[in-house]
């Protein structure tokens, strides 16, 4: 894993079980389910915050989320991984709620489509659930294949979106 020099971080309950958000001195760079994520890291060396306002922004973010799946936020972020990562990271912001896309169209919308399995990884390496949407990322089928937070989880934030019938 890379060395991420992060400042602060903290958890929260959610809907979906506890959040755990991290962020270094230049915005948010971490957000996962503390239970049953993939890729997420054991221990963070940084110092539990309660208090720091970028991590409470993301909360509050997300407690909006929750009552009527509207993301709206002005968070900075600090999305760490490789050049191409960071691409497909930075396409995903750009998937509007009550949209999917395949991980083909994606791989298309970056200018990559032979890059269909690496741009699948790198959704599934998205260091900041939900606020970088790669639970709207489906199958060619539109199958809900993938998510590193739990199949469960993407159909939930699928289903408060209004993608999926509740």
């Amino acid at each position: 894993m890379m060395n991420i020099p992060y400042t602060a971080q903290r958890r929260w309950a959610s809907p979906l079980g506890t959040i755990w958000a991290a962020r270094t001195a230049a915005g948010l760079a971490g957000l996962w389910f503390a239970e049953g994520q993939k890729d997420t890291p054991d221990t963070l060396d940084a110092p539990l915050r309660d208090d720091d306002p970028l991590l409470r922004a993301a909360e509050a973010t997300l407690a909006n989320y929750w009552r009527d799946g509207t993301l709206a936020w002005n968070l900075p972020l600090d999305l760490h991984g490789t050049p191409f990562q960071r691409e497909v990271w930075l396409a995903l912001l750009k998937v509007p709620r009550g949209h999917t896309l395949s991980y083909r169209g994606l791989a298309d919308r970056i200018g990559r489509p032979q890059a269909v399995r690496a741009v699948g990884a790198a959704v599934g390496r998205n260091p900041v659930s939900i606020l970088v949407p790669c639970h709207r990322i489906l199958g060619s089928d539109g199958s809900l294949t993938g998510y590193a937070g739990g199949l469960e989880r993407k159909v939930a934030l699928l289903r408060l979106e209004g993608v999926l019938a509740a």
